[in-house]
């Protein structure tokens, strides 16, 4: 019984890390998904764009939630590296043009890309406390 404390407390850290990314990359899919006229108004981004981000949002979130229950090392790293490219590509799409945003829609989405990168770094750290012996 002092074995599995011990392994589950190397990986709560981890876990927690997960499941507050789930439950945030959930909550604003949902919001992009129910709410995509007003939020494109307020962002910029039109409402087709919102809705696809939303539901590959609410996927991803629901994903990355059954990953905080037993994380495994390789779906954790993968998470981590696709964290990194939508921060990326946030941060791209800002500096690009790509996506029209409005002066309010630009600052969300570096901030959320902030976010994101956060979590990243989080599960970096999580990963690590839960490989060391």
């Amino acid at each position: 019984m002092t074995a599995m404390t011990v392994t589950a407390d190397r990986t709560r850290f981890l876990r927690l890390a997960l499941a507050t990314d789930a439950v945030v990359t959930g909550g604003n899919g949902l919001i992009y998904l129910a709410f995509a006229g007003p939020v494109g108004d307020l962002l910029g981004p039109d409402t087709g764009l919102l809705r696809g981000i939303g539901i590959f949002l609410l996927v991803y979130g629901a994903a990355v939630g059954f990953l905080a229950a037993r994380p495994n090392a390789a779906a954790v790293k993968a998470v981590i590296a696709l964290n990194m490219i939508w921060a990326l590509g946030s941060i791209a799409a800002v500096v690009t043009g790509v996506i029209e945003f409005s002066t309010l829609g630009a600052v969300w989405a570096i901030a959320q890309a902030l976010v994101v990168g956060g979590f990243a770094e989080l599960q970096i750290i999580g990963l690590r406390k839960a490989n060391r012996p």
